[in-house]
């Protein structure tokens, strides 16, 4: 069991019960998952394009993509219905939770300029999306070995009802959000 996981179920639950009240364990909200989105629009043109995105995000959190493709064909962008246009991994249980410790403890930190993630990102629903312009951020990425800078998006799901509880979960996760 990772150091997060364990931490989150003996801190994070008493906080957040104490915080909002709840009469129950159960009521605390929890993740649910993480999904990770890469899209790589020339990879229309180039199918190698997307197979080197594929195993940056492989390497990057420890699970093998799949494919997204083209929901409609629009013309202008030379683009059909069911062409691959990106990757994402959704991840759960223990990898959810390492991922997670790495982007938070590792990779944010390694951003330039970084003083603090987006606080109004949530949903309304209690999901939180965070953009991150370039995978080099990542220790296990190689710089001499990327043939593209790409960004990803990061969906963080949880089963809080509102952001006001999402928001205190993740920042008892230690997600860094601004001031």
């Amino acid at each position: 069991m990772t150091r997060l996981k364990e931490t989150y179920q003996n801190e994070i639950i008493d906080a957040m019960m104490k915080k909002f009240g709840y009469k129950n364990v159960l009521q605390v909200p929890k993740l649910a998952k993480i999904v990770v989105n890469m899209g790589v629009g020339e990879a229309k043109e180039n199918s190698k394009v997307l197979d080197s995105a594929m195993s940056e995000l492989e390497i990057i959190t420890g699970q093998k993509p799949v494919p997204t493709k083209a929901k409609h064909s629009i013309a202008n962008f030379k683009l059909r219905e069911g062409m691959a246009i990106g990757c994402k991994v959704t991840l759960r249980g223990n990898k959810m939770y390492e991922f997670l410790d790495r982007l938070v403890n590792l990779a944010l930190p390694r951003v330039r300029d970084f003083r603090g993630v987006n606080p109004n990102a949530f949903d309304g629903r209690g999901n939180y999306a965070l953009g991150i312009r370039e995978q080099l951020i990542f220790p296990e990425i190689e710089y001499d070995k990327v043939d593209k800078v790409r960004g990803m998006d990061v969906i963080v799901v949880t089963t809080a009802r509102t952001d006001e509880e999402a928001r205190e979960l993740l920042t008892q996760f230690g997600m860094p959000f601004k001031k």
